[in-house]
């Protein structure tokens, strides 16, 4: 029988082994018991020599490593393969865990034959933590390109439809104005017109996704709108769940696009019914905050923002599911309950809107989300505006300017506004449009401008018109556009793709609301 391997002989070996500390060196007899012992493992592992000697070295392994039979294996691939490395969790004598590196070398008499195993151990906790921090940095970077990636695409793609969209229903609009459209047809041009409507939704979300939808903000307070529409509530949820409402003191004033954020808030409350099928209590909040500091969700606003939240009683979220909630076309649901880009769209509207969105969910207790928007001084009392002549009337004849880069677009309103009997320009970017205001020196009434345009996009185009001419009525036409929610927009009128026959005659008319 081989007697237990030794460190080598020499005083200065010896020394050497017994002054390192940042390793555990230590040797095994040929079954895996510990038979000699430096310092380093005694600090790494906490245990004394005279307490650890004799003992298998699978003691410092996690229990169902041991139970698996790790160590062992480790044992047979240092024997047949010459070396062993790996790293994993060791427990120490106080059962506290660390990372380690661990390096496993059989060891032969002068006769070849296997007396035991050299094992080196280092504690790399440190540096598995850092390592994961970087991986999750990484990851998170990467997210994000990938997040940004889809935004511009949808983006893009939205752009796209709308402009499809605003053809083909213009072009339905047509056929229904005519009288002698037999009723048979008159019902599938109406469910054209229906399902244009509900793409165009569609093409909204994805727009609110890319935070790249037109907004229209108004300076408002929260809190009328959720008086405005606490019947819309209590009816989406039905009668087996509660709705409360709690608000701060302060003003809960933003500078927000209204529509939008009472289609967010729906979107939430509708998401917090589903989360409670058998019922329960939703409380929607409102306060002012000085200001969003760093969390989980890692939001840091600074100035005052209004936080309005929608809190559920329900089912909570999983937390490896949390972290994907306001990804594109993630859902929880049926794949035919919903397109997945709800919750997408809020943070879209939200982040466009100069605000953040947070969640917190514990299962079996509830999920709540936070909205928090920029605060904004009320708005100046002013008298309200006098009601609208119900009569409508012909438009009256205009010199139009359209500047439009889709063919199929500019031809169908090209038609209407012909029709109408009004005088049409058409150019089909921002340069052939300078020309044909240089040429009749402004002579236009109206300028229909796209945004997205080839060369000088239209926000530029039009920021030009109104300095050099500044007579002309400039509306921007575009559901695609950055531009469009930015500050450079105020005081100029927005017309969103896909618009009707009777959005693009109301600019038509003599009494039409000027820009503000």
């Amino acid at each position: 029988m081989n007697s237990a391997p030794d460190f080598p002989s020499g005083d200065r070996y010896r020394l050497l082994v017994g002054a390192v500390r940042d390793y555990a060196i230590y040797l095994l007899d040929a079954n895996g018991c510990v038979s000699s012992w430096n310092p380093g493992a005694e600090r790494f592992k906490g245990y004394s020599a005279d307490e650890i000697i004799g003992q298998h070295f699978s003691v410092f392994y996690m229990d169902e490593e041991r139970d698996a039979g790790v160590p062992e294996r480790a044992l047979e691939t240092a024997r047949r393969e010459g070396r062993f490395e790996a790293e994993g969790w060791r427990v120490r004598k106080d059962r506290s865990t660390f990372w380690c590196s661990v390096v496993i070398d059989p060891v032969h008499d002068d006769r070849g034959q296997l007396v035991g195993y050299a094992k080196i151990t280092r504690d790399i906790t440190e540096q598995k933590e850092h390592r994961e921090k970087m991986q999750e940095a990484r990851d998170a970077m990467h997210h994000a390109q990938r997040m940004e990636a889809i935004g511009r695409l949808t983006g893009g793609v939205a752009h796209d439809f709308n402009n499809f969209l605003t053809a083909i229903r213009f072009s339905a609009e047509f056929v229904k104005r005519n009288p002698n459209l037999p009723a048979s047809l008159m019902r599938y041009v109406g469910i054209i017109i229906d399902t244009t409507d509900r793409a165009a939704q569609l093409t909204r979300q994805l727009l609110a996704y890319a935070k790249k939808q037109p907004l229209q903000p108004h300076v408002f307070d929260v809190r009328d709108s959720l008086s405005s529409m606490r019947q819309l509530f209590e009816t989406s949820v039905g009668s087996s769940v509660a709705i409360s409402y709690e608000f701060g003191p302060g003003n809960c004033t933003i500078f927000a696009d209204p529509g939008q954020l009472e289609s967010s808030l729906l979107n939430l409350v509708i998401n917090a019914r589903d989360a409670m099928p058998r019922g329960g209590q939703i409380k929607i909040s409102a306060r002012v905050v000085a200001a969003v500091t760093a969390n989980k969700e890692k939001l840091g606003l600074k100035g005052p923002h209004v936080a309005l939240s929608v809190q559920d009683s329900g089912v909570g979220i999983e937390q490896d599911v949390l972290g994907h909630v306001f990804e594109p076309f993630f859902t929880t649901k049926g794949q035919h309950e919903n397109s997945g880009l709800g919750l997408s769209q809020v943070q879209g509207f939200v982040r466009q809107s100069g605000g953040d969105v947070a969640v917190d969910s514990v299962l079996g207790k509830g999920t709540v989300f936070t909205l928090f928007l920029p605060a904004a001084n009320p708005p100046a009392a002013s008298e309200a505006p006098a009601a609208a002549d119900p009569v409508q009337r012909v438009p009256a004849r205009k010199n139009v300017l359209l500047v439009e880069d889709n063919r199929i677009v500019g031809e169908v309103v090209a038609a209407l506004l012909s029709e109408l009997g009004q005088r049409l320009t058409w150019a089909v970017d921002a340069e052939g449009a300078l020309r044909e205001l240089d040429e009749r020196s402004g002579g236009f009434d109206l300028a229909i401008l796209d945004v997205v345009l080839p060369g000088m996009n239209g926000m530029d185009l039009a920021c030009q018109v109104r300095n050099r001419w500044p007579g002309i009525r400039i509306v921007l036409a575009s559901g695609y556009s950055e531009a469009i929610a930015g500050p450079r927009a105020m005081g100029f009128e927005v017309m969103q793709k896909p618009y009707s026959i009777e959005a693009l005659t109301r600019f038509l008319m003599d009494d039409a609301a000027s820009p503000s």
